[in-house]
């Protein structure tokens, strides 16, 4: 495991990431309040000049299940499943129900162009683009002198 997943793994509330910003707010983030892995799915996120990639592990799911919805600057993915089964046979009934659901939200970034956001399901695999504005540009990267 990498110090950066190590990091991202540990619960918010012992030692923070320099992370933490840009992914707030959290239900906690990988942890529910007793510190417990809570079950969520996996989430990658890229950057490469023009764009920012989310990329959300969900195998089992259907596109019809996820809702995805932005409000100011946050973004907030989620999905929900039922299903239920029932067998008759002479003498019983059986009903089998099963219910999941998550939900993630980020914050996002100034730069990003919210009319421009796209989403692809496939292979398992939540896919958001959030395409950057033209014209912003990422700060260079200089290196502060301490006096």
């Amino acid at each position: 495991m990498t110090d950066l997943e190590k990091t991202l793994m540990r619960p918010r509330t012992l030692n923070p990431s320099v992370f933490d910003d840009f992914f707030k707010p959290w239900n906690e983030w990988f942890f529910d309040k007793k510190g417990n892995m809570a079950t969520v799915p996996a989430v990658n996120v890229k950057e490469s000049d023009g764009n920012y990639q989310v990329m959300l592990a969900a195998p089992g799911l259907k596109k019809e299940d996820f809702h995805i919805d932005v409000d100011g600057n946050l973004v907030t993915i989620s999905a929900e499943t039922k299903s239920e089964k029932e067998e008759k046979e002479e003498q019983f009934t059986r009903k089998e129900y099963s219910y999941s659901s998550f939900s993630r939200t980020f914050t996002l970034p100034e730069n990003i162009d919210q009319d421009k956001i796209e989403a692809k399901y496939e292979n398992g695999e939540l896919k958001l683009v959030l395409p950057k504005k033209g014209g912003v540009q990422t700060p260079a990267k200089k290196e502060i002198k301490i006096n």
